[in-house]
């Protein structure tokens, strides 16, 4: 088959990409970008395409031609930075599924969100049900999956979340979070081949949930078990400090971090993911595993323990990554400016070139702390910090040696902030 895949570097998506190729499938690959994931798939046909800038049906037909079936993976939890969820899941796929009926395309598979067709209680469930409806109009061969939170080998969303609670020796419990039946993401794939089958039924919508109901806190403690760890030390939280982390949440998402600790995700979390997978079974077979078994049959190794523990500590690692270059830069424009002058002096310089350097000095530092803070920037300005922390050490070695004998060691403690620069960009990617 010929097949359109949308979102084909996400958490579904690449998945999903891998099993058509490896099923010797011609997929049509369309993603934002994520090079690195392209790099991964040689044999797909690649698109850049970014929803957000599709507001026409004719913006598809050319990636059409020829097309036996539609999958559309793409999602995002919320808007900020470069994400937008009214593009993302109504005005894109709206346009898309216009595109298919002028283009002849029949099949289409559109992923959705368990609920959505019931409780819409943010701007993630109301645009992925807007998205529903308008699949549901087209004359098209639809189906529409709902999964509920999909979790699996691959660290993405809910799948790093878990692991990063479960690293915490003290885990905050979710009081206010509906249940979940959590979806394995072998079985959500296997669900999409399935009706990629000309064969298959159409004009359905399944949910596609787990066998068990559990708790917010039972899905991190059964993660926490995985890993090999003790249970953890579980605490309520003052309402006060949790309001206060999704707050925080929400600026990170503002600075382009993809953080599934935000109101939206609150919102969503108080009121579930369950379902009944009953039909979904019956039509295709597939019998969705507990999360239990799915965790017993792939053992954690030190990977898992690696990463569960790095995402954990990955916001506090940039945050003080992107806020000592910006106290470095109000320092030399504030109360250190004197004594930035004073080394330039008595490294032999003179004139107006000295404040200049001051000035110089103290606005790199700021622009590339700020940079640092902005997901979109981030990369470039973590490799210019680097560079610039060489730059300081040599030219601090040339006007001023003594510093290398300072008891508080200035100079000897730039190797750890760039050590903890080649640490952010070594992790800065979230998938």
């Amino acid at each position: 088959m010929k097949v359109l895949l949308v979102g084909a570097t996400g958490f579904i998506g690449s998945s999903l990409l891998a099993k058509l190729l490896s099923a010797g499938h011609c997929v049509i690959a369309a993603s934002r970008g994520r090079a690195g994931v392209r790099r991964q798939f040689p044999k797909a046909n690649w698109v850049s395409l970014d929803l957000r800038t599709v507001n026409d049906p004719r913006q598809w037909s050319t990636y059409l031609d020829g097309v036996d079936a539609v999958v559309n993976c793409a999602g995002v939890l919320g808007g900020g930075g470069a994400d937008s969820t009214d593009a993302a899941h109504r005005l894109g796929p709206a346009t898309l599924f216009a595109a298919c009926e002028q283009a002849g395309v029949k099949r289409v598979i559109h992923f959705s969100g368990v609920g959505v067709d019931r409780q819409t209680p943010s701007e993630f469930s109301r645009s992925k049900a807007e998205g529903d409806n308008a699949l549901k109009a087209a004359s098209l061969d639809w189906v529409i999956l709902r999964p509920s939170v999909v979790v699996g080998r691959p660290a993405y969303g809910g799948s790093a979340l878990f692991r990063g609670l479960a690293a915490l020796p003290i885990v905050p419990r979710f009081n206010n979070a509906g249940e979940l039946q959590i979806v394995q993401l072998d079985d959500v794939v296997a669900t999409a081949l399935f009706f990629l089958s000309p064969s298959a039924p159409s004009r359905l919508e399944l949910e596609i949930v787990g066998p068990e109901r559990l708790t917010f806190n039972d899905v991190v403690a059964a993660y926490r078990s995985w890993l090999g760890w003790r249970p953890a030390w579980r605490v309520d939280l003052p309402d006060w400090l949790i309001n206060a982390m999704y707050r925080i949440g929400d600026f990170l998402a503002w600075l382009g971090w993809r953080t599934p600790i935000r109101d939206i995700a609150k919102r969503e979390m108080t009121r579930g993911a369950v379902g009944d997978p009953t039909q979904w079974t019956n039509i295709t077979g597939v019998e969705p595993r507990s999360l239990g078994a799915a965790l017993a049959a792939e053992p954690a190794d030190v990977r898992e323990k690696w990463f569960a523990r790095i995402y954990a500590l990955k916001p506090l690692i940039f945050v003080v990554t992107a806020l000592t270059w910006i106290s470095t830069a109000l320092i030399s424009f504030g109360p250190g400016w004197d004594i930035g002058l004073g080394l330039l002096h008595e490294g032999g310089l003179s004139g107006p070139i000295v404040p200049l350097t001051v000035f110089a000095g103290a606005s790199s530092d700021l622009i590339i702390g700020v940079a640092i803070a902005f997901r979109r920037t981030s990369k470039i300005a973590l490799v210019a910090a680097l560079i610039l922390s060489f730059i300081y050490l040599i030219v601090g070695s040339i006007l001023a040696p003594r510093l290398w004998m300072e008891p508080l060691g200035p100079m000897l403690k730039v190797w750890p902030v760039m050590a903890l620069n080649i640490v952010c960009l070594a992790i800065v990617d979230d998938r």
